[in-house]
């Protein structure tokens, strides 16, 4: 089977056949799009619901998540009450969507089970209606049950309803509220069902809001008393809506308490519903993949979908069928909002599913290379009217999953071979396959680990699965580690709530923004920031707001006023102290500014006590906000430039900004050229040379989303929100007035009043992270200035080596390995100096070419060393069969070429030849022995007298070498010797 996988795949060509809606094996009823299309008419147009787009499957700063993997995630900021006052979103009340989910890693995890059953899936979609402290139980089921028995006409009598039991060790009554509220709608008792916290109770986290939560089941057969089957997994009775009321709120001490809003969130899989309202048991045989299955069965070699699971699944073809259908799917929509297959987090996982997808394809169903990719335009045809960005991005999505799909079939071939050449080691014990190989295929080359075993297991190997079981939770620890930073005082959601109630004003930050350029006599600006005195208004001790801190405590101080930055839209945070009025010489570090619901958290651990009341004055670190706006505003420069150079296709996918450098992630095809790089280069300076101003304004977000050539990211902004424009003022792009093209962006960052601030920037590194995306990494000012004579140094250097090597050969080897050895070392500090990435990228290709010169000037002359030395030894001693003899030389490689010519002039003697060090005492090893020796191998010989020399050695059974350490040669060379005689008899 594996033998299918290296074959020489026959690229695919032609367009896929599509299928019309209809057309899905054996499905009848509505449409999928008039399922979904239903639910969001229905709750818009009966209940005043606002339509939300979905949010991209990529999570808007939250960490915690790889994917989006429910419809709730985008609106976690309401629920925490962390939304900003002056967001769109802060206004919701009751919102209605579909929202794009995938489940293929960390909590929520289906990867591995889909295609085993007819109802696991990595994407899908979740239907979803919430009321934020609008509507609450009683108008929530009265809505879920209309909808689905009067508007989609499932009939009552398939239909069992779950709900909350309680749970005395928690303190949780039972939802008796919601009971009532389900039988007063005509629910049967027999119908209502009463489970625990695991089945009927929701939690967002450890803490969080939570609440308990009623569930709507469906029974596929009918005409009976199925209630013994709700939640008992059977495939027959089915979960379709979930309804949870976001109630209490889980502290950190795992108590409870009544949240001072109560909300409701609710999601029902659309893929589950249609196979419902279809009449079909399988997700799979609905309208949402009969035509992506059909395609599969076009392009494939195996029958046609059968629909079997578990034993009945010969081959597993249905199996097959199943997770490409799925896969595909997931990889469209996860690469059209961002996602490409990587080497870790939500990227690592993107690719698993590519590979899994590709195994399927060409193991079982033979499909031909490039198959996946061809089943894209199915799915957007399928999807894209409900989610245009595939339309856009179909292009881009084809090409990434040929590009990876050839990656990962070019790894399978190197894995192979590693495999084999581990296999056919001679001193490899046979049985165990060395756990640290099956760990590097999988981290380094992506290779399933079920594929290294099944490779292995037709060789009639195993893994050594206890060592390879602690390499993975090795890695596991180390990758915890690296996350284990000290957590950010975040205040809950009832402690802001609380500061609601008490009516604490949100804080004014606006002086982050009150800064302006002065001028001396002598025409030198700097920039002059405000003065800033504030009241402590509330404090945060981690658990709860307080009235007083003591010295050594880690809390949150909210003030009236600020002019510190708080960390959002990719802009670190600033830095800074402050004093507290009569204790002028004490300072309390701020360590983070942070947003939570318009109010900023001064991040401190008192260096005395602070209570509320207290009157503060605030100390910006200026020469470190001033070095975050430079790079702020080099962002939006180079981000125009690249737009400039590269096209308007060119889409910004994340950044960074700090006091000491600027990263940019953006889509693009392939890694930018050294021509590309300099055009960036040149713009972006000119820019900075022509000391535009930089303009802002405050607008409402409907009139900036109006002008021309705005620039904007996947981010929820503030109304009004902050527009930045490069040397045009904002009111000119409003009413067109202008023709000229430059940067403007919506951004809540802080910036320089003039490009000529910034004095330089230089791009130092640009690499694609994933295919399709690539990032920059940039610095300015000084430390660009610094690049730049940094890489005219090493190009000063370049030339000088190249003189040198172009010019006469070297006379003697060991000259010509000294220009060798700087050939390497100046390829290191090319490689890892920051120089601009255009003078990195020449200075490479130059430096390559010298790197094969000289190691061909080194082995022309280790050859004739070598042939020198070794009639040398064969006038001395003869063509015996063995000879041990010492060379006077410091290159094994040497020592190596020596022995094989000898062995060429004596093809019958064994010989080794040792090549003391005296300044150090190491000694050098190489030997060959007669192709048909039996009773000594090269590699046991070496491994002996290196081992007697206290070294290490290695090589096949016809030529090894190693090394030791000796001071006494002729002792080595007599036991070398001896070794020999007494193995081959001679």
């Amino acid at each position: 089977m594996f033998r299918l996988l290296l074959r020489r795949l026959r690229p695919l060509s032609g367009a896929p056949g599509l299928l019309s809606a209809g057309s899905a094996r054996s499905s009848s009823g509505l449409s999928a799009a008039r399922v979904r299309g239903t639910f969001m008419d229905y709750f818009r147009q009966k209940h005043g619901h606002l339509l939300v787009p979905s949010s991209p499957v990529r999570p808007r700063g939250d960490p915690s998540l790889l994917f989006v993997n429910a419809g709730m995630n985008q609106f976690k900021p309401v629920f925490l009450g962390t939304v900003d006052p002056r967001s769109e979103m802060a206004s919701y009340r009751r919102v209605a969507n579909s929202q794009k989910c995938v489940r293929a890693g960390g909590k929520h995890n289906d990867l591995e089970d889909v295609g085993r059953d007819l109802h696991h899936h990595t994407f899908f979609e979740m239907l979803g209606n919430w009321s934020f402290g609008d509507y609450f139980k009683e108008e929530a089921c009265q809505m879920a049950w209309s909808l689905l028995t009067e508007h989609y006409g499932i009939p009552a009598d398939r239909l069992y309803v779950s709900y909350f039991a309680g749970d005395a060790a928690s303190g949780l009554p039972a939802d008796h509220e919601t009971r009532n509220i389900w039988l007063d709608i005509g629910v049967p008792p027999g119908r209502l069902l009463p489970f625990g916290l695991k089945e009927n109770f929701w939690e967002m986290g450890d803490s969080g809001p939570c609440g308990p939560c009623t569930e709507i089941h469906y029974d596929h057969v009918g005409g009976r008393d199925a209630a013994a089957l709700v939640n008992a997994d059977s495939p027959d009775v089915v979960e379709i809506w979930n309804l949870v009321f976001m109630q209490y709120n889980r502290e950190v001490d795992q108590g409870l308490q009544l949240l001072p809003q109560f909300s409701v969130d609710t999601g029902m899989g659309l893929e589950r519903l249609v196979s419902v309202l279809q009449g079909q048991r399988s997700n799979y045989d609905t309208d949402l993949f009969a035509p992506l299955l059909h395609a599969i069965h076009q392009k494939s070699r195996a029958g046609s979908y059968g629909g079997r699971t578990g034993a009945a699944d010969q081959g597993r073809v249905d199996m097959a069928y199943r997770v490409v259908a799925d896969h595909v799917r997931a990889l469209s929509v996860c690469i059209a909002d961002g996602v490409h297959p990587g080497m870790s987090g939500a990227e690592l996982v993107l690719r698993r599913i590519l590979r899994r997808a590709v195994r399927f394809c060409v193991e079982v169903l033979q499909a031909p290379q490039g198959t996946l990719a061809s089943l894209v335009p199915t799915v957007v045809h399928i999807l894209g009217d409900v989610y245009p960005e595939l339309h856009r991005e179909v292009d881009r999505i084809v090409d990434v999953i040929n590009e990876n799909e050839a990656h990962f079939l070019s790894s399978l071939q190197q894995g192979s071979r590693l495999i084999h050449r581990t296999l056919s080691k001679k001193d490899y014990k046979h049985g165990v396959f060395p756990a640290s190989v099956a760990w590097s295929l999988h981290r380094d080359l992506g290779f399933p680990l079920d594929l290294v075993d099944l490779m292995l297991e037709e060789r009639g190997v195993q893994v050594d699965r206890q060592e390879l079981d602690r390499l993975i939770a090795e890695n596991h620890k180390v990758r915890s580690d690296l996350h284990g930073a000290q957590p950010q005082v975040a205040v809950d959601v009832l402690s802001l709530a609380e500061l609601q109630r008490l009516g604490v004003p949100h804080t004014d930050d606006s002086l982050k923004y009150r800064y302006r350029l002065e001028q001396d006599r002598y025409g030198t600006t700097w920039t002059v920031f405000p003065a800033c005195r504030a009241t402590v208004l509330a404090l945060y001790d981690g658990q709860t707001l307080v009235s007083e801190v003591s010295e050594g405590q880690r809390c949150g101080v909210i003030l009236d006023q600020t002019c510190f930055y708080s960390e959002q839209g990719g802009q670190s945070h600033d830095q800074g102290y402050f004093t507290r009025d009569g204790l002028q010489d004490i300072l309390y570090p701020v360590e983070a500014a942070v947003q939570a619901g318009g109010y900023v958290v001064h991040q401190v651990t008192a260096a005395e006590s602070l209570k509320t009341g207290d009157q503060v004055q605030l100390y910006l670190d200026q020469v470190h906000r001033l070095s975050c706006m430079v790079n702020h505003t080099a962002t939006h420069v180079l981000n125009f430039a690249l737009r400039e150079v590269l096209g308007l296709s060119v889409k910004q996918r994340g950044s960074h900004v700090s006091a000491d450098r600027l990263r940019f992630d953006f889509s693009v095809k392939g890694s930018l050229s050294v021509s590309q790089l300099q055009q960036v280069d040149r713009c972006v300076n000119d820019i900075i040379s022509a000391n535009q101003i930089v303009y802002s304004q405050e607008l409402p977000l409907q009139t900036a989303r109006c002008i021309h050539g705005l620039r904007t990211v996947d981010e929820v902004y503030p109304d009004p929100v902050r527009v930045v424009s490069v040397g045009i003022p904002v009111s000119e792009l409003l009413d067109d007035q202008t023709d000229r093209q430059t940067s403007v962006e919506l951004c809540c960052g802080t910036h320089l009043l003039q490009t000529g601030t910034i004095q330089d920037l230089v791009v130092v590194s640009e690499r694609q992270m994933v295919k399709g995306i690539s990032r920059i990494v940039a610095v300015t000012g000084r430390d660009a200035a610094r690049a730049r004579e940094a890489g005219q140094v090493l190009s000063q250097d370049v030339d000088s080596l190249s003189a040198r090597l172009t010019g006469s050969a070297p006379s003697s080897l060991d000259s010509a390995q000294r220009l060798a050895k700087e050939v390497g070392v100046l390829s290191d500090a090319v490689d890892n100096t920051p120089v601009p990435q255009w003078t990195r990228r020449e200075l490479q290709s130059r430096l390559r070419v010298l790197q094969r010169t000289s190691n061909t000037a080194v082995r022309k002359l280790e050859t004739r060393e070598a042939a020198v030395r070794a009639q040398a030894l064969l006038g001395k001693n003869g063509r015996k069969d063995v000879q041990v003899d010492s060379v006077d030389t410091d290159s094994l490689s040497v020592v190596m070429k020596t022995v094989n010519q000898l062995s060429a002039a004596s093809p019958r003697s064994h010989v080794m030849l040792l090549a003391h060090q005296r300044h150090s005492g190491k000694v050098l090893c190489a030997c060959q022995v007669p192709k048909d020796s039996v009773a000594l191998s090269a590699s046991d010989w070496a491994v002996a007298v290196c081992h007697h020399l206290g070294g290490s050695a290695g090589g096949s059974a016809l030529v090894a070498k190693g090394t030791g350490s000796s001071s006494d040669i002729t002792e080595a060379l007599r036991w070398a010797e001896e070794f020999a005689r007494q193995k081959t008899g001679r």
